[in-house]
């Protein structure tokens, strides 16, 4: 009787193993093609091959980004996507404030077909600082940029028009982001004046060019990644996601 009992138990054990065969270890952690947050459907990474640490420089390099922004920009941004999880993983928005704020500096990326959807201006905070910013606070009121992670939510039409709330994903770093209504919106300021040393700056909220803010927010809504980078040291140090 024992020994029938075991039998039975070895060959379900086979079938079970056998089944698992067909499939590659990363599909057998992602059998679960989705999960939600809140009323965001969020996909993982079942739906997209993310790359490897050394498929992300060549993939720097098929974007024609060596020109745009430094690779350890580029890097961080995409590992953030493996690390946080809870992001879609097709397009990522990547706003490089190393840079003059008279240069192109909020950059879209579809990520699944190599693509760089848009590459434009962007205002920060006007207490953060010049051309380039370099205080950073996640304080209501202190009118300036919180660097790191976020995920996008839903839109609005609001005093700026068509926006996109944003949720910040670092504690401490820009976790009240919505408390401060901290959201990308269009402005006809977030365009450089003829002579000018720098561009027009916000009360913290990433505007961009009016003239294509509907189509960046379109495209980057509803839970998909956001990436502020600085190389403040006070940022690097606080972050558990770079």
């Amino acid at each position: 009787m024992i020994k029938n009992i075991l039998v039975i138990l070895f060959t379900l054990a086979s079938s079970t193993m056998a089944s698992m065969g067909s499939y590659s270890i990363n599909e057998k952690l992602n059998l679960d093609s989705s999960l939600s947050i809140g009323n965001i459907k969020v996909r993982n990474s079942s739906s997209f091959t993310f790359p490897s640490n050394n498929s992300i420089e060549s993939l720097y390099k098929e974007l024609n980004l060596i020109n745009k922004m430094d690779f350890t920009t580029f890097y961080n941004a995409v590992s953030g996507i493996k690390k946080l999880k809870n992001v879609k993983e097709d397009i990522i928005t990547i706003i490089d404030f190393t840079k003059s704020s008279l240069k192109e500096r909020f950059f879209v990326i579809d990520l699944k077909n190599k693509k760089t959807l848009f590459s434009t201006y962007v205002m920060h905070g006007k207490n953060s600082g010049g051309s380039i910013p370099r205080d950073f606070s996640n304080a209501v009121n202190s009118y300036k940029s919180s660097p790191g992670f976020y995920r996008t939510e839903n839109t609005y039409n609001g005093e700026y028009g068509y926006s996109l709330r944003l949720n910040g994903l670092e504690k401490g770093i820009n976790d009240k982001a919505k408390e401060r209504a901290i959201v990308v919106h269009g402005s006809q300021y977030a365009k450089p004046k003829p002579g000018a040393e720098k561009l027009d700056r916000s009360l913290g909220c990433p505007a961009i060019p009016k003239d294509i803010s509907d189509k960046v927010i379109n495209k980057i809504k509803d839970g998909r990644l956001l990436y502020i980078h600085t190389n403040e040291k006070s940022y690097i140090q606080k972050s558990s996601i770079i």
